[in-house]
């Protein structure tokens, strides 16, 4: 393995915990919050620590590394960059454990939104704003990985090359720093947007910045207890459901949108989940008392892999939401799931199969949603795989959070949930959980999985088949 070139990547990923602990620090002086300011110094102090030295000692050696160091950087970054994140956590006044700490800053980092603490309105603002803060860091990240590493070829599983990726056939060291730039501005635009409209809809400016932070990450971290505390009239609801279609939709669209290209025509995939959003919200809609903004929401958040809402739903709609979630959004978005591509090909699949069985002789239109790329043998095997996978994942979970003092029904909604990264709340029909009360096995689950729910269980089996079957 070169390790120096991993430790050069990975010196590069230390830089964004270092702004994001010197935005608290400036708003910790700001607002004379001083009694935890040190915690945010030591991290940012570390973080550059480690990222210069890590940074100088692999740049003579940079260079493109395998498949199987990629997987294994995305690994590392996901587990020893949330040693940084927890710091504040920990060295804090609420007294929580390590290991409640590591799980907020997994929870944060990947997006899920899953929390140690029992209340938010105890927490001090600037412990709030780095929890937000965690998840767009976690956001740019994922998207930074998903089109510098899974755009190759070799990583085909994620089905990039199905899809619109204006970063077509890139390697991590010759594109590292062009793509970076690229992908952080347009991700910093988006999320100016995202934060305008909030403003202008009356938020004000503290609920308006974190809630900005968890909908363009697709995160499930919220400022307050309760959505309804801050999302109070229709305008605000517009504006929410705005930035929660963002965050589904592919990230470069917006790119191409702004620059007035011609190749729109190339997102069938954002136009398929668009209409898929609007069939669901009709059907729950016309099933159900809820206004259709609160019904809107609920969609819009399942399949964003947010969860957070301002509305709850009836117990039997829950399995729907929770389905929901496992479609999730574009391939190329921050979200998590299965994705709405794979489920469409496995279906096209199925059904091209039935048609072969029945007419032998029949030429069957084998394009990809009327575009020119075409569905191969190879691709709908992924697709199965993948789906495979997800629910072999689902069910080691299950079975683990069974042992602790979770129901079935509980531990099987959980372990969806964990896998898709998307945080707890009454649309999935479950009561509060206090994972702070789990035992600490089921947390360390809870965190492996919520890191394998981005990454995808195929790419530890890749890394595992390198480093115990090298043959």
């Amino acid at each position: 393995m070169k390790i120096k070139p991993c430790l050069y990547y990975f010196g590069l990923s230390c830089f964004p915990i270092s702004i994001m602990a010197l935005m608290n620090i400036f708003y910790s002086f700001y607002f004379d919050y001083l009694r935890s300011i040190e915690s945010y110094a030591f991290v940012l102090a570390s973080s550059l620590l480690v990222g210069l030295s890590f940074y100088f000692f692999g740049k003579k050696d940079r260079e493109n590394i395998s498949i199987f160091e990629q997987i294994f950087l995305i690994i590392l970054i996901y587990f020893v960059i949330s040693i940084f994140i927890l710091i504040p956590f920990y060295f804090n006044d609420y007294n929580i454990s390590f290991v409640d700490s590591y799980f907020e800053s997994i929870s944060g980092l990947t997006g899920t939104g899953f929390s140690t603490f029992e209340t938010v309105k105890y927490i001090d603002d600037p412990l709030i704003l780095w929890r937000s803060s965690s998840q767009w860091v976690g956001g740019f990240y994922f998207l930074t990985i998903l089109i510098l590493v899974f755009s190759n070829k070799q990583f085909n599983f994620k089905l990039l090359d199905l899809t619109f990726n204006l970063e077509k056939q890139t390697n991590l060291s010759p594109n590292l720093r062009s793509v970076t730039t690229r992908i952080f501005f347009i991700y910093l635009l988006l999320t100016i947007f995202v934060f305008v409209i909030f403003i202008v809809s009356g938020l004000r400016l503290f609920d308006s910045l974190n809630l900005t932070f968890t909908i363009i990450s697709a995160g499930g971290f919220l400022p307050v207890d309760s959505l309804n505390e801050i999302i109070r009239n229709n305008y605000q609801s517009v504006s929410l459901s705005i930035g929660l279609l963002i965050s589904i939709l592919n990230f470069y669209l917006f790119y191409n949108i702004f620059l007035a290209r011609d190749n729109l025509r190339e997102h069938k995939e954002d136009l398929y989940i668009v209409g898929l959003i609007i069939v669901f919200s009709i059907i729950f809609y016309l099933t159900n008392n809820l206004n259709f903004i609160s019904v809107l929401i609920n969609v819009l958040s399942s399949m964003a892999n947010s969860g957070i809402s301002i509305a709850a739903v009836p117990n039997n709609f829950s399995l729907f939401f929770i389905i929901l979630t496992m479609i999730g959004g574009s391939i190329l978005s921050s979200t998590s799931g299965i994705k709405f591509l794979r489920l469409y090909i496995l279906i096209k699949g199925f059904l091209m199969e039935i048609y072969r069985l029945v007419q032998p002789n029949i030429i069957l239109n084998n394009k990809i949603m009327f575009s020119e790329k075409k569905i191969n043998n190879d691709i709908i095997k992924l697709s199965f795989l993948v789906f495979i996978l997800f629910f072999l994942s689902l069910f080691i979970l299950s079975s683990i959070l069974l042992v602790d003092s979770l129901d079935f029904e509980s531990s099987f909604k959980l372990s969806i949930l964990t896998l898709t990264n998307t945080v707890t709340s009454n649309i999935y029909g479950m009561e509060k959980i206090e994972f702070s009360q789990l035992f600490t096995f089921s947390k360390i689950s809870i965190i492996i999985f919520m890191v394998i729910a981005k990454i995808e269980l195929i790419s530890i089996f890749i890394l595992i088949q390198k480093v115990f079957f090298k043959n």
